[in-house]
């Protein structure tokens, strides 16, 4: 599925084109490849549209750096190895920034700061925090494999056994969380970003518990080497500087609701 970047126009009265401070991409095209699975960074919504913060973040970029930007779709555990492979220019979907990938690809400076949080349902009563789910055997979680949720629920909650059969694989997070509100596992592992999202759309249905386990930072993925990396850094730090980031997360994080 490919989408053409539309969201310039109606993103913040504030935004700054490629006037001269700012590297000039004299209307290059970027390919991007999301997964459209993490609200609000990036999903589909009730009306079938690509959205999120990544998407309106992305189109500020473009608009500054004078780029023109098109997506394609692609599963989490594939994007890696395709940007990498340079089947893609840029790759965005929530992406922490750890030292393993950046041995595959580059990472733009980070764009956000997330901690990892534990969501349950709504009723859960059986455990408080990462201690008490490890120590009762019969709870489960669920999580992508290869993500930092995983990681972070092998190592920092359970056991350090990549294989423990606690630990139920599922290709998206939009999975997992569907696994949790049917009962199937009974908690996932996320960042604060996308599971107050969820949290807030569930009328109940889900909850935060117990003590951050950590933060992460997000960075867009690139090719090694890439001839992206300078000027969409700079487009960062420009849209930092001047309360563009800060507009997007008050939009996405605080005015929005998902499922509207």
């Amino acid at each position: 599925m490919k989408f053409l970047a539309t969201l310039a126009a109606c993103l913040l009265a504030t935004t700054a084109v490629a006037d001269g401070h700012l590297p000039n991409l004299e209307g290059r095209e970027i390919v991007v490849v999301t997964e459209n699975a993490y609200p609000p960074l990036q999903f589909i919504d009730t009306s079938g549209n690509a959205v999120g913060w990544e998407y309106d973040a992305m189109a500020e970029i473009a608009q500054r750096l004078n780029a023109t930007v098109v997506y394609e779709n692609i599963s989490w555990d594939a994007m890696i190895p395709a940007v990498s492979e340079g089947q893609f220019d840029l790759g965005m979907t929530g992406i922490t920034i750890r030292e393993d990938r950046a041995e595959v690809v580059d990472f733009s400076e980070s764009y956000m700061t997330s901690e990892m949080v534990m969501m349950v349902r709504g009723d859960e009563d059986r455990f408080t925090d990462a201690a008490s789910f490890a120590a009762d055997p019969d709870l489960l979680m669920a999580a992508q494999p290869g993500t930092t949720p995983f990681y972070v629920g092998v190592y920092d909650v359970l056991d350090g056994d990549e294989a423990n059969p606690r630990i139920k694989l599922m290709e998206t997070f939009g999975a997992t969380v569907q696994a949790l509100r049917t009962g199937d596992v009974d908690l996932v592992l996320t960042d604060g970003t996308a599971g107050n999202g969820y949290v807030e759309a569930s009328d109940g249905g889900l909850k935060i518990i117990g003590e951050k386990l950590g933060t992460e930072d997000f960075g867009f993925i690139f090719p090694k080497g890439s001839d992206l990396v300078e000027p969409i850094n700079a487009a960062i730090a420009d849209m930092l500087a001047d309360g563009t980031i800060d507009a997007l997360n008050t939009r996405w994080f605080l005015d929005y609701k998902l499922g509207e």
